[in-house]
């Protein structure tokens, strides 16, 4: 068969493209593969040649060096595709459908599938539950920003486009469904927005703008935007969000004022993470300053959404409790103005469909809202170092060059 080329991280900084391997029905040993998940069989799996694949500012994190990510890990857990093989057990998934692969790994049957809490699937991760294609400690399934990819449980996890024609002209906003735009509408839906609330939105980076743009579609009557970054706050106010530069002005609490008269929000969903900075000029890393701003600003009673990546180990964090994820939150404020957290993995399976629909009738311009820049996977670790220097783009690698076809 085929060879199969794929973006490898291979240590602080570097990634590359080289060949992995055509996959098959059958997870085997290679770097980050949990030793209890090598062998296993995945006959109700399925084999996609990628359409589109989008680099993730959770892959960021891991090629920064911020997580305990092995040299040789393939990357990319956001996988668009065309169903080119099928396992024995698959029922209802045929060749030559064009699907959407949810980013959480789930297998269907545990409680918390059940449940529908695809986030914490309890069979696909020795370690704890939870996992997710091409990422650290996340059981070892290999990642997708590569030409194929084994993708198990087809049946219960696969969104299948109704149209592949209409699919393939939407491809752009359809290729968000793996895991922003879900996560960034999990955000807005957990803290709350409705029509009518104000929010504000820490983080103008892709999963921001995705929160920005899910809020306008719950009916939110202000959505403000924070950043350090000046060029992603401009994408935020392209469509039609209110925006406060951090590093200018860094009272938090003013700025709302200055837009909403009053200096809190209804509520507010922090999609910046544990590599936070501090607010104004100069300011060095300090992973709590989103929490504790969010619960400064948020009006009592309010709810904070948290899909910002959290992590329990980070080698490069500022400090030896960083290291571990223990981070200095005033808890003190969120219990008395009776906040409600939620953190965690987007349960994406929960949301994909109405998603969908939303795109395929014109409701939802997502790929507009996060500027969806177009690559080759060559092109790939050049987008990766301009992605980490703030650059306001979502690059969708198109292994294939079936965009340009």
């Amino acid at each position: 068969m085929t060879g199969n080329r794929a973006v490898v991280y291979r240590g602080t900084g570097q990634v590359a493209v080289e060949d992995i391997g055509y996959p098959d029905l059958i997870l085997r040993d290679g770097p980050g593969v949990n030793p209890l998940n090598v062998g296993r069989k995945c006959d109700h799996g399925v084999i996609l040649k990628v359409v589109t694949t989008n680099i993730c500012g959770s892959d960021q994190h891991m090629v920064r060096g911020r997580t305990t990510a092995p040299s040789g890990l393939v990357l990319g857990h956001e996988i668009t595709g065309e169903v080119i093989e099928v396992g024995r057990d698959v029922e209802f998934i045929k060749k030559g459908d064009l699907v959407s692969v949810p980013f959480n790994i789930a297998c269907g049957r545990c409680r918390s599938c059940k449940e529908q809490h695809t986030h914490i699937c309890e069979n696909v991760n020795p370690d704890r539950p939870g996992s997710a294609y091409g990422y650290v400690d996340m059981g070892g399934w290999v990642g997708g920003q590569s030409e194929y990819v084994m993708v198990p449980y087809a049946d219960f996890q696969l969104l299948k486009f109704p149209d592949k024609d209409q699919a393939l002209e939407k491809i752009l906003d359809l290729t968000m469904l793996s895991d922003i735009f879900p996560t960034g509408y999990h955000g807005a839906v957990s803290a709350g927005v409705k029509p009518g609330a104000t929010v504000y939105v820490a983080g103008a980076g892709p999963v921001g703008l995705a929160a920005a743009h899910s809020a306008q579609l719950l009916g939110a009557s202000v959505v403000i935007v924070g950043d350090l970054n000046s060029e992603r706050l401009a994408q935020a106010r392209s469509f039609g969000c209110e925006t406060v530069n951090l590093s200018e002005h860094p009272n938090l609490g003013e700025q709302i004022e200055q837009i909403l008269g009053v200096p809190e929000v209804d509520c507010a969903i922090d999609c910046v993470g544990f590599e936070a900075h501090g607010h104004g000029k100069g300011t060095g890393e300090a992973p709590a300053t989103v929490l504790n701003s969010i619960m400064e600003v948020t009006r009592a009673g309010g709810r904070l959404g948290i899909p910002g990546l959290y992590v329990t180990g980070d080698p490069g964090a500022v400090d030896e409790d960083a290291k571990i994820g223990t981070l200095k939150v005033r808890l003190g404020l969120g219990w008395a103005k009776a906040h409600t957290f939620v953190t965690g993995q987007t349960p994406v399976m929960k949301y994909h469909r109405d998603l969908m629909m939303a795109i395929l009738s014109g409701r939802a311009q997502i790929a507009k809202a996060v500027n969806a820049t177009p690559i080759s996977l060559d092109q790939a670790p050049a987008a990766y170092a301009e992605f980490d220097q703030g650059a306001s783009k979502k690059f969708v690698i198109d292994p294939h060059g079936i965009l340009t076809k």
